[in-house]
């Protein structure tokens, strides 16, 4: 028996790193999305930073894993296959959940997470435990549920708190700076850079360098009665360093987003590393004890042990520092995470993730009335001032950039100092929530979210916020039902489980994500709506709308493949997979039309006039054409799928031979696009007219069949 438990500590093991993987990869966007988005270096050098950060963060450590241990259950009422179920089901579902939020692309709370997977597993097996026991315990005397619900508090009330902080911080330091900022830094920016170090070195001593082993009691109490004292000294010397730094021409905003990127980083590294790798350590110090002291029976000794504090061994930290890194450089859902967060708080119209939905279109509308209302009652000298403060026109945005790095600097700072503040009044709180919460403040107070944008932004924050609350009630919920399998099934339940995650995440991983001409289209229109000069945009608007024609050609041939082989082959799976393609299509060329609308804001008026009308009529006949093979791919599946007569063998030949021309005439239309030749066109012209002629006289032919023979009278008139 001490076998499997041992086999099952070495798979806790394996999941750890998994889960390290897809934890960093989640929460890289806490401390990356400020500096991805105002480019405040290369995403090398951005990297590197964080890399850095990670690494000392971790290795410094001190690896407390109470809250684990003992914080959510009392270990003292779980025996050790309790604790061992219990562990298990969290690392199952904690490594599922992240991986699904990072193929999303949506930011979620590691914490959240694991704390709700630890309370829904202990509080299943709590109620199990109950059930038939005389002795009158209740689930309180299981389940640490005063801490818990302390730590939910703090976590979802933190949400609202960092928006409008966010909003409020941010509005007024473009007040101070506006968006032309460079000309107006003078002696502000020596001022703004001090404050700013400042409270990064705040968040830094009680965040991240207080709980980390390298500090001594004795240090943590001189910095807890010095703080003041610190503090006033970093400022003087950080205002007097960094007012020096920008005599000498350097950009100071950019190192304070830099410094800000590596103490997130850092102190994410040291705090929330207990949230990967905590429960596989608490699972093999519980195995130690079983094997020390027990008398073999994994359900009767009490894991007393769990009560005191543990720690995380030096090895162990060296290498899930060295798992992150790794999994933070190479990581392309990381990037996708970030892009979500970026995306969403861009100061230009752009490519948008979301759609719109009824929720986000009434609050714009009632947002929009009460502006009026505040607008109409501030005096017309106010409303004056604070316009010429806050004109987007004068925006300084590096090349490749989302926002410039006022807000870059304002979003590290102030969710350094929220993170900081909650760490000293002990109150646990998301770093994932009051960063991504303290930068949709701040790009609203920018503006940023403008008529034509702002129902797709609050879309996209809803669908995150909604997001949150998914994590917590699937983390609670899966992991109450996976440990109640293990905990019934035995250690055969507890392997099979094993094997259906690791499964679920190869599969997931081994997806299919995109292909190149849609990532070459988002890459061309990003470059269009970046272009400030009108012909420069123009020529990369053909390209975008050639490459997007491409691809939609390319598309149609393979989905026109798949309805005519799905039909003549009787694949219900074929036809039924056409039409998920075709119902996806019909949204990307919504979200093209949309994309295309824009790009047409950055060409020179009297040139968008002379070619909507070209535009519009191309769009429209993509749609026709995608309208046409939608009808034929849901009635071919209803025919297939309901098992009806198949097409006669005899009406095969043809059917294919008509098949085969329809999709080379596609193919003749996409290489006519990539080439676009006078005789091409004239060709594909006479080879329409050639096609249709011949479709009608099989037309006919079909009917003359369908009066003569009634027996197959159902398949002929649909094909």
């Amino acid at each position: 028996m001490e076998i499997a438990f041992l086999g099952i500590i070495a798979f806790l093991i394996i999941l750890a790193i998994f889960d390290l993987a897809a934890g960093v990869s989640n929460d890289a966007a806490n401390f990356l999305n400020s500096a991805v988005g105002a480019k405040a270096a290369s995403f090398k050098v951005i990297i590197a930073v964080a890399s850095v950060g990670i690494f000392l963060g971790a290795v410094m450590s001190n690896g407390m894993i109470d809250v684990v241990r003992n914080g959510i259950f009392n270990p003292d009422r779980f025996s050790f296959y309790d604790v061992i179920c219990i562990c298990m089901a969290v690392m199952v579902a904690d490594v599922i959940l992240l991986d699904i939020f990072n193929s999303l692309g949506l930011p979620t709370s590691t914490t959240v997470s694991m704390v709700f997977e630890l309370l829904g597993a202990s509080f299943a097996i709590a109620l199990m435990k109950m059930i038939g026991d005389d002795s009158g315990l209740s689930v309180g005397d299981y389940i640490n549920a005063s801490k818990a619900m302390e730590v939910i508090l703090a976590i979802f009330l933190s949400v609202g708190i960092a928006f409008v902080l966010g909003t409020v911080v941010q509005f007024l330091a473009r007040l101070l700076f506006s968006f032309d900022y460079r000309r107006r830094m003078g002696w502000k920016i020596g001022l703004f850079g001090g404050l700013s170090c400042t409270a990064i070195i705040y968040f830094l001593l009680f965040k991240g360098l207080s709980g980390m082993s390298i500090m001594t009691p004795e240090a943590r109490e001189w910095i807890s009665d010095n703080t003041v004292k610190v503090l006033g000294v970093c400022l003087v010397a950080m205002t007097l360093l960094m007012q020096l730094l920008h005599s000498l021409k350097v950009n100071v905003l950019k190192v304070v987003v830099l410094l800000g990127t590596f103490s997130l980083a850092m102190a994410f590294a040291g705090n929330d590393l207990v949230n990967f790798i905590g429960v596989p350590v608490t699972g093999f110090d519980s195995y130690r004890d079983f094997a020390a002291n027990s008398t073999g029976d994994a359900h009767t000794f009490i894991m007393h042990s769990l009560k005191g504090p543990g720690t995380i061994p030096l090895a162990f930290l060296l290498v899930a520092a060295t798992v992150m890194i790794v999994s933070l450089c190479l990581s392309k859902k990381a990037r996708a995470v970030v892009d979500t967060t970026v995306s969403l708080a861009r100061q230009d119209m752009g490519m948008e993730n979301f759609g719109s939905s009824k929720l986000a279109r009434r609050l714009v509308r009632q947002t929009l009335r009460v502006s009026k209302w505040i607008e109409s009652h501030t005096p017309r000298t106010v409303r004056r001032w604070v316009d010429r403060r806050l004109d987007t026109d004068e925006a300084i945005i590096e090349d490749g950039a989302s926002f410039d790095l006022v807000r870059g600097s304002i979003n590290l700072v102030l969710a350094g100092i929220l993170i900081a503040l909650g760490t000293s009044l002990q109150l646990p709180l998301s770093t994932t929530y009051v960063t991504f919460m303290v930068a949709m403040g701040s790009s609203l107070a920018d503006r940023a979210w403008g008529r034509e944008s702002a129902v797709f932004r609050i879309t996209g924050v809803i669908s995150v916020i909604g997001g949150w609350f998914l994590t917590a009630g699937a983390a609670f919920v899966g992991t109450a039902i996976i440990v109640t399998v293990m905990h019934v099934g035995g250690i055969t339940a507890i392997i099979i489980t094993a094997a259906i995650a690791v499964f679920l995440l190869v599969r997931n991983n081994l997806k299919k994500r995109g292909d190149g001409a849609t990532e070459d289209s988002t890459v061309l229109f990003d470059a269009v709506m970046a272009s400030k000069i009108p012909e420069e945009a123009w020529e990369g608007l053909k390209q975008y709308l050639r490459t997007n024609q491409l691809e939609f050609l390319s598309s149609i041939a393979c989905l026109e493949n798949s309805i005519a082989k799905g039909f003549l082959e009787d694949n219900a799976k074929m036809l039924r997979c056409a039409v998920n393609e075709l119902k996806d299509r019909k949204n990307l060329l919504k979200t093209q039309r949309r994309r295309s609308m824009m790009c047409f804001h950055k060409i020179d008026p009297a040139k968008a006039i002379e070619v909507s009308t070209w535009f519009n009529l191309s769009i429209n006949c993509q749609i026709e054409i995608a309208y046409n093979l939608m009808r034929m791919a849901e009635t071919c599946y209803e025919h297939v799928d309901n098992n009806f007569t198949p097409l006669p063998q005899g009406e095969m030949p043809d059917a294919l031979r008509l098949c085969s021309q329809v999709n080379e005439l596609t193919l003749s239309a996409a290489k006519a696009v990539a080439e676009p030749v006078p005789q091409q066109i004239i060709n594909l012209r006479r080879q329409c007219d050639g096609l249709k002629t011949e479709l009608s006289t099989h037309t006919r032919r079909v009917y003359g069949i369908i009066r003569r023979d009634a027996a197959d009278k159902g398949v002929s008139v649909m094909y």
